[in-house]
């Protein structure tokens, strides 16, 4: 007989020790501990939050943005790594999923970077490792673009999970791909704030208010809960952004910032929400409330025409190069060299003296 899990979820609404990865590694650290003490069986860090959202990018023209580029280059994580090794360790210690947004680096280049998302399974495994498909607007100056590998749902003990990331949960594709693998909780990741133009001007962005759209349109259509983890602006970012001027700092600062929330299965809200204040914020779910919806809309089951639409998802990862080792091409290390000169099976001709 299928079960329907019933569990604590948390959202960090937190910040970044902005640009700093190894103490924003320290501060997850200390946070995911503190979610499973209280009971959270998953904790869903921001977009981004290792180590931070390039805000950067929409204050100024790209000409004054590189050496903060640089600076999230050089902190930028590889997958697997040392710095993602430390969360996988520690979400095994405490036995609790975690989903967290890294910025990530790729051996192939110092300067190609993804917007990345891992969700880390409760015995440390990885999961699943999505890449943004398409970087928003100014975004594109700092990662290129995803692939469809990540856009898959992870079968755990505490349910289905997808995830997507700030805007992709805007993409109809993306997201019904999420759903037609029988997604029960997904979660959405966001950055702090979405600065587009001086708060001065009329017709800004109000980000909060495009995350309560988006989360209710997916939660209601999907029939699934979502968790809403948006980033948390603090002093750690503004001081970075300072030698961009005053007014970058003031726009940034009056800028609406993102909100973290959950939401039930017919896009309802479950308990409070957080935007002005940094914090833990918790949510009981019981997935077999998402049942009985289902027999209004299934978009998945019979309330569709898959005679009339079909839909299919490339989930291979695109990869610059594919190398071949051989045997002659690979490096040898100094000890190897040595021992192979004094037994006579060097791999190279040496010269008599």
């Amino acid at each position: 007989m299928r079960t329907y899990p019933r569990f604590k979820a948390c959202a960090a609404h937190v910040a970044p020790v902005y640009l700093d990865t190894d103490r924003t590694i320290e501060k997850a650290c200390g946070l995911i501990g503190e979610a499973a003490r209280n009971g959270a069986q998953i904790i869903a860090f921001p977009e981004s939050f290792i180590p931070g959202f390039p805000v950067w990018a929409a204050l100024q023209a790209p000409i004054h943005g590189h050496e903060l580029f640089k600076l999230l280059a050089a902190q930028s994580v590889a997958v697997p790594g040392p710095e993602i090794h430390r969360l996988c360790m520690e979400a095994r210690q405490h036995g609790i999923l975690v989903s967290v947004g890294i910025s990530e680096a790729t051996p192939n280049s110092v300067g190609c970077l993804w917007n990345s998302n891992l969700l880390i399974g409760s015995d440390g495994s990885i999961l699943n490792h999505h890449r943004k498909l398409v970087p928003t607007f100014y975004e594109k100056l700092i990662w290129a673009n995803g692939d469809g590998v990540g856009l898959r749902v992870s079968s755990t003990e505490i349910g289905k999970i997808g995830m997507l990331i700030c805007g992709e949960n805007t993409n109809p594709l993306a997201r019904f791909a999420l759903m037609a693998q029988g997604e029960q909780l997904h979660i959405s990741s966001y950055p702090p704030t979405w600065p587009t133009r001086d708060p001065a001007d009329a017709g800004r962005y109000d980000l909060a208010n495009a995350i309560r759209v988006r989360a209710g349109a997916h939660a209601f259509e999907a029939k699934v809960y979502n968790v809403v983890s948006a980033a948390y602006l603090d002093q750690s970012i503004e001081k970075a952004i300072e030698p961009l001027g005053k007014d970058a700092v003031r726009i940034l600062k009056d800028t609406p910032a993102g909100v973290s929330m959950v939401l039930g299965p017919q896009a309802e809200q479950i308990g409070e929400t957080l935007c002005e204040d940094e914090g833990l914020l918790y949510a009981d779910i019981d997935l077999s409330a998402a049942v009985e919806p289902k027999q209004f809309h299934d978009v998945v089951g019979y309330y569709n025409r898959f005679d009339i639409f079909r839909m299919s998802v490339d989930n291979d990862r695109r990869e610059p190069i594919n190398l071949k080792d051989r045997e002659g091409a690979r490096s040898y290390p100094f000890e190897e060299i040595e021992n192979q000169y004094k037994t006579g099976d060097a791999p190279f001709r040496t010269v008599p003296a």
